[in-house]
């Protein structure tokens, strides 16, 4: 029946490194007990909840030994007895045994020690170290002689070992027990009757399981008799094989062969016939078998001396074992938490640690520490046990792993010293935010791309492990020219690749900005934006648009040139605009087709119509341009327009229009436009002459100046574009003087060149209204 003791619970505060107080139960528990057998309740006796211990790993340890002689049972709390537990095996023939064992549980880390007491039960019979004893008496011993008996072995303890002896009846001798100072028992075989030789010879007594057989001599007076009762030595554990220990010796007063004395063990454990050897000689002791102090400090031997005739004397050896330092410590990781999160705080206690040294006092007393530079340490707990914590801050994404050496050396001399290495694993806390590679982006698109086209790629590394450093991207919500961002531009969720959505028109949209999203797939998880610029490039898409000569309609457009028109001087001007931007929006003019090429030239950026030459009688009255109107894209764009020309000496006269070739299927709108353009001539003719008839009347020397070569009604100017002076496409106002010979009644005007010739192209047009401004 397994015996508990509750009374024998003991409870030792720990170290504040350890989560709770050490708690030492003891049990006491007999030997040899069935596998199974319940021993106690740990988590009665600790207080835990049953639950509890299986979550927290509970397992037990026994102490210098790597069997386990009991355990736990995880759903009951019972401590079982888990192998079979031998009292003679552990602690031989101590009066008291004690097997310690380890109590560990994790999450967090707590170590508490067991003691079993194991009790003896008589499991062994008791066994003579010979099946017959041997004894030569002489036939003239005395009544009462005392003949010792070899206590017969019984590896049990106390009551369990051997009690009495049992002789059989006889009629010479018999049988006393008799006890030593340490409490062992042994017989006496007792001289009751004298005996004679001529009467029996030898005899053949039973004691227990042993024959004695007496064997009876002639006459002899005396017996060996040892210098020492009790002979006491030591030895050192690392002696060599045959290292003399100690010699007895025993002196005989008789002579001749009654005086010879030889020696033998007269009592001997098994333990001890292993490790010394006696000479029969000399009673000489020696080394026999490799001595350690951690099996066995001490040892008994009796020795007998026994003379020619068989008389004998016993002398008992005490022999001590002295330790050396022998045994490096014993370093075992009771345990370990393993990985250890990285954002555990300083001091996190991760493992347990036990060091052994089974030398004695000085050689056994042992320095455990870690002298690597990291951020661990060891800190003494309990007898022996050291707790393994942090002291400092870990960082996965700096070191991940960690190989911890503890050494331990004990204060031996010369000490002797072991290490163990322990690999530490720091596991992964989503404690980064994703970063992106740049702090912002740019993407380059040219208009009218496809949908689905590449813009950019995004990047953004996240140093955390697996799940917390996978990287997804997204778009931010927000709108560009009042439409959702998702409807001009996606986002590779995987990659980071942004694709637009749409085809873009540089006209309408040039930039745009959009954010995007990295976040993490931790727990909770992390995220971080940037921002990506979108620029849209020009592409040449847009033909010019030519705003004068109006093309609106079917009609076309007739300009009056004096015939008085010197070389150089400007006639008309052709105005064009172009909807794209820098390169793309440079125009370029020239004459395709003329009446007479040599007669007019354009300006190949401002648009001006301009003689080359004064006009001659030669000269065709009806003059005909197509005017080409190109870009400097690539490939360039381009457009056309025909202006006509009417030249007369006499605006009053001017001729009819109606041999200008054109579609007749716009005459009836030409010729509404000559008719306008006649009477417009005419009373601006008349105009003319009234105000050189006052001026000629008043100065005899009439002066006409004229501002502005051409008139450029404003009716032909599209809705859209405004008349602003010092704007558009023409550069500069341009002013002209205007002459009228004396007397003359055909109105001759002379053209002189501008003031500024400087016609770079604009995408507006600069107007001037006032025709035909004088100055008097």
């Amino acid at each position: 029946k397994v015996q508990t003791k509750p009374s024998k619970k003991h409870f030792i505060c720990m170290k504040p490194r350890l989560t709770k107080e050490i708690k030492i139960l003891t049990y006491s528990v007999q030997e040899e007990l069935k596998r199974g057998a319940v021993i106690g309740n740990i988590a009665k006796d600790l207080g835990l909840e049953v639950g509890k211990l299986s979550t927290r790993k509970a397992r037990v340890d026994m102490e210098k030994n790597n069997k386990q002689y009991c355990g736990i049972n995880l759903r009951t709390g019972d401590l079982m007895v888990a192998d079979r537990i031998d009292r003679e095996e552990h602690c031989g023939e101590k009066p008291s045994c004690v097997l310690k064992f380890d109590l560990l549980l994790e999450n967090p880390l707590e170590l508490h020690r067991l003691s079993l007491q194991v009790q003896d039960v008589n499991d062994n019979a008791p066994v003579f170290p010979k099946d017959i004893i041997k004894l030569e008496i002489r036939e003239s011993a005395d009544k009462g002689a005392k003949y010792r008996i070899n206590a017969a072995q019984d590896p049990d303890v106390g009551t369990n070992s051997v009690q009495s002896y049992i002789l059989q009846e006889n009629g010479n001798f018999v049988f006393h027990i008799q006890t030593t100072n340490d409490g062992s028992k042994y017989g006496e075989l007792i001289l009751d009757k004298e005996l004679d030789r001529e009467e029996q010879q030898e005899m053949k007594l039973l004691s227990g399981t042993v024959v004695i057989h007496v064997i009876v001599l002639d006459a002899n007076d005396n017996a060996p008799v040892f210098t020492q009762t009790v002979y006491t030595t030591s030895v050192k554990e690392d002696a060599a094989l045959k290292t003399p220990v100690i010699t007895v010796s025993a002196a005989d007063a008789d002579e001749g062969i009654n005086g010879e004395v030889t020696y033998e063990f007269s009592r001997l454990s098994d333990k001890s016939q292993n490790l010394f050897s006696l000479d029969h000689k000399t009673g000489e002791l020696q080394i026999m078998g490799t001595l350690d102090f951690e099996e066995g400090s001490k040892f008994e031997v009796f020795v007998e001396a026994k003379d020619g005739y068989g008389l004998f004397s016993e002398a008992r050896v005490i022999i001590h074992i002295i330790d050396v330092n022998d045994n490096a410590p014993f370093i075992q990781l009771k345990s370990l938490s393993n990985p250890i999160p990285e954002n555990v705080p300083p001091g996190t206690e991760v493992g347990i640690v036990n060091v052994q040294d089974s030398d004695s006092e000085q050689n056994g007393q042992v320095r455990c520490s870690i002298h690597q530079n990291v951020p661990f340490k060891l800190v003494p707990s309990i007898k022996n046990y050291y707790s393994l914590v942090t002291t400092g801050q870990l960082d996965r994404e700096l070191v991940s792993d960690y190989n911890v050496t503890i050494s331990a050396i004990d204060e031996g001399s010369p000490p002797l010293s072991s290490s163990k290495s322990v690999h530490l694993s720091v596991a992964d806390i989503n404690d980064n935010p994703p970063v992106f590679e740049e702090q912002s982006y740019s993407a380059y698109v040219s208009e009218n791309n496809k949908a689905g086209s590449t813009l950019c790629s995004v990047s953004a590394q996240d140093p955390d492990w697996r799940q917390n450093g996978t990287v997804i991207y997204s778009l931010l919500p927000s709108e560009v020219n009042g439409a959702s961002v998702s409807s001009f531009v996606s986002v590779n969720g995987d990659t980071g690749v942004i694709h637009a959505v749409r085809s873009f028109d540089y006209e309408h949209l040039r930039s745009f900005q959009v954010h995007v999203m990295a976040r993490d797939n931790g727990s909770p998880p992390l995220s971080s934006n940037v921002s990506v610029n979108v620029f849209i490039s020009d592409t040449n898409d847009n033909s010019p648009q030519i705003l004068y000569p109006s093309p609106e309609g079917n009609s076309f457009m007739t300009e009056l040139v004096p015939k008085a028109a010197h070389g150089g001087s400007v006639v008309s001007k052709v105005i064009a605009v172009d909807a794209d931007s820098g390169q793309n929006a440079w125009l370029s003019y020239r004459i395709v087709k003329s009446t007479d090429p040599g007669l007019f030239t354009i300006g190949l950026h401002s648009g001006e119509i301009r003689s080359q030459r004064d006009i001659s009688e030669s000269d065709s009255m009806k003059q005909n341009l197509i005017v080409a109107v190109k870009d400097n894209g690539q490939p360039p764009l381009s457009a056309t327009c025909s202006m006509y020309l009417l030249i007369s000496d006499n605006l009053a006269e001017v001729p009819e229009l109606k041999d200008i070739s054109y579609d007749d299927k716009n005459s009836k709108l030409t010729s509404y436009l000559i008719i306008a353009l006649v009477s417009v001539s005419t009373f601006f003719l008349t105009f003319i002459i009234i105000v050189l008839g006052v001026r000629f009347c008043r100065r005899r020397k009439p002066r006409l100046l004229f501002d502005g070569a051409v008139a450029i009604p404003g009716a032909y100017l599209p809705p859209n574009y405004a008349d602003v002076d010092g704007t558009g496409t023409l550069r500069s106002t341009y002013n002209y003087d205007a002459y009228l010979t004396t007397g003359s009644r055909t109105s001759d005007f002379k053209f002189v060149s501008s003031y500024n010739d400087n016609t770079l192209p604009r995408l507006e047009t600069e107007w001037h209204r006032d025709l035909f401004p004088f100055t008097f």
